[in-house]
């Protein structure tokens, strides 16, 4: 029987543990605020950082909106992340990617405040993740840790293979899993667009993270039975439904499923658990901050 990896189900019993570490600052004097920057009229972006406030107020952080204009200059970004940076009473800044062409991505990772960077992708917390001594996991795949945690996935001594190679998922997935502490010391493959018989290694694994951002990349037949897979992708592909269109995952549901024994949906897996890590490392950012021992999840 496949076991369902549950991302809402574990998200929401975050959420709920995260209340009493909020509380723990309030009565120390300190607000948990996340500030979210959208400049970008895309309807995904849009919905995602809706959904990210949704979350701050249910667990008592407060949501701090700042839209800007797409068609704006990019000095106006950056004046706006120096603003959050200098504003004492912000504990989390999360520039919704992606931003326009003619903003320099990179350039605005490195200005955001180290400390308040709750997404993890400043280089300096790159590098203490990679050291072994993390300031905040970047939020995917710090989610996936805790959903095999949760499972009771064990990943030391496993075979596992990384399909993606991405800032946001990929390398630091490999990362994590690669560290010596819980949840890593796995043997990581790490696999993309130019490997050669992706089939041959996926088949050898016990684990599998397919992050490609490519619909039904890793099917039934790529898998060895009792393999745990764990499916990021969110992907927009045509479908004769009622908005036109339908998500699917980079892996192939129905085929994987015969052959895991664990697997994440699509919606409803790895998704949820990212916007519960975000809502972690602000929580995170603000007890460093004021300097307040909390007990997170």
């Amino acid at each position: 029987m496949t076991e369902l990896l549950d991302g809402e189900a574990l998200a929401a019993r975050f959420r709920e543990e995260l209340v009493a570490a909020t509380e723990r600052l309030a009565d120390a004097g300190s607000q948990p605020t996340l500030a979210t920057v959208l400049m970008s009229d895309d309807p995904a972006s849009e919905t995602y950082v809706s959904m990210k406030q949704d979350d701050c107020a249910e667990v008592g952080i407060e949501a701090r909106d700042v839209e800007l204009d797409p068609t704006a200059p990019a000095t106006e970004l950056h004046d706006t992340v120096d603003e959050l940076n200098a504003d004492p009473e912000v504990n989390g800044i999360l520039v919704q990617m992606p931003v326009p062409d003619h903003v320099d991505k990179r350039r605005v990772l490195r200005q955001v405040n180290p400390a308040k960077d709750v997404d993890g992708f400043h280089p300096e917390n790159v590098g203490r993740l990679v050291a072994g001594d993390a300031r905040f996991k970047p939020c995917t795949p710090h989610g996936i840790q805790k959903l095999l945690a949760d499972a009771g996935v064990d990943t030391e001594g496993k075979d596992a293979v990384v399909v993606g190679r991405s800032d946001i998922v990929g390398k630091p997935m490999v990362n994590l899993l690669m560290q010596k502490a819980a949840g890593g010391n796995a043997t990581v493959t790490v696999c993309h667009s130019r490997t050669d018989d992706l089939a041959a290694k996926t088949r050898g694994a016990d684990i599998v993270v397919a992050a490609a951002g490519v619909p039904g990349m890793v099917d039934g037949d790529m898998l060895s039975e009792g393999v745990v897979v764990v499916d990021v992708g969110i992907n927009r592909v045509d479908a004769d439904t009622e908005k036109g269109y339908e998500l699917v995952g980079d892996v192939d549901f129905e085929s994987a499923s015969e052959k895991a024994r664990a697997i994440t949906p699509v919606p409803g897996g790895v998704g949820p658990m990212t916007r519960a890590m975000l809502l972690y490392n602000t929580v995170k950012a603000t007890g460093q901050d004021a300097g307040v021992d909390i007990d997170l999840p």
